[in-house]
């Protein structure tokens, strides 16, 4: 009788279609909406990420800022004093923390994210949830991360004097709307393919340390300028989202000499035409996202 029972209750459940339907534009609304409704649930894996990764630590959250500091320093004195970079620089140290910032964020995103299926596959196999608030976690736990370092930014700033209450302020908001956009359209595409190939997360390892050295955050714009002569690679290197958002978060944080600094012209046009082809790239991204779902409890 309770095998019976349990048999009709299954029969009345709505059959729920695991992949994109027909329709892109409804396919996506439907996703959405049940993100959305898991949004309790995306909260939660947003809270066990974060004590996940400093359980049974004693520093706990300042372990969030080892890394970062410990990069400005070497980058502070090796490549700032001992190799010359930071002649020609004002506030050094700021800059150079303002760029690791925007560049860590963006890194924590999709690294995190192209673990996050194969991470979580106990629980794929166990229940249905849409599989988008698995990469979504990650980017909800580096952006408080972020806000930590952020924070600590804005006392260094204070400390050295430099407190950075001046119009270009108005490039912060933009800046790490770029990097959330982007940062989330590859984490969603690489978090799928992952499943598949797992060597995808050993590629970005590469591809984000490439990353690291192609946007000017140990070294200025204004370098770039001046030893890039081929043109079509200056556009491309110029037009980087992660270049243009560390140059836009300089340009909100870092107090410099304006006469003596080079920004890419239009730079906020610039940012806001990266943001919507950011956009775009985003729905792409979930539409490859859920067509490659559909088989992801039996890849893992």
């Amino acid at each position: 009788m309770v095998d019976q029972a349990r048999m009709a209750a299954l029969a009345q459940e709505p059959l729920v279609v695991v992949g994109a339907p027909t329709s892109a534009i409804r396919g996506t609304w439907r996703e959405l909406r049940d993100v959305f409704r898991q949004r309790e649930m995306l909260g939660m894996l947003i809270r066990r990420d974060l004590k996940a990764r400093y359980k049974d630590s004693a520093l706990g959250f300042v372990w969030t800022l080892v890394r970062p500091l410990t990069q400005l320093l070497i980058y502070y004195f090796v490549i700032g004093k001992v190799l010359g970079a930071a002649h020609g620089i004002d506030n050094f140290a700021i800059y150079v923390f303002t760029g690791l910032s925007a560049y860590t964020l963006f890194s924590e995103i999709v690294a995190g994210s192209t673990s996050s299926i194969v991470g979580n596959s106990g629980l794929i196999k166990k229940v249905y949830v849409p599989r988008e608030v698995f990469p979504l976690a990650s980017v909800g736990a580096a952006l408080v991360n972020f806000a930590i370092q952020f924070a600590i930014l804005l006392v260094f700033t204070v400390v050295l004097g430099a407190f950075p209450w001046h119009g270009g302020l108005v490039y912060l908001i933009p800046s790490l709307l770029v990097i959330l956009v982007y940062g989330a359209a590859i984490g969603l595409v690489l978090s799928a393919l992952n499943v598949y190939l797992r060597d995808v997360q050993f590629v970005i390892d590469v591809g984000l340390m490439v990353l690291l050295w192609a946007s000017p955050i140990v070294y200025s714009y204004s370098m770039v300028l001046a030893n890039l002569k081929v043109g079509w690679l200056l556009t491309v290197y110029t037009n980087n989202p992660l270049t243009l958002s560390v140059l836009g978060l300089q340009n909100a944080i870092w107090i410099h000499d304006p006469t003596k600094v080079v920004y890419p012209d239009h730079l906020m046009l610039r940012l806001g035409i990266a943001f919507v082809i950011g956009l775009f790239c985003l729905l792409g991204a979930q539409r490859v996202f859920s067509r490659l779902q559909g088989n992801f409890a039996q890849e893992l």
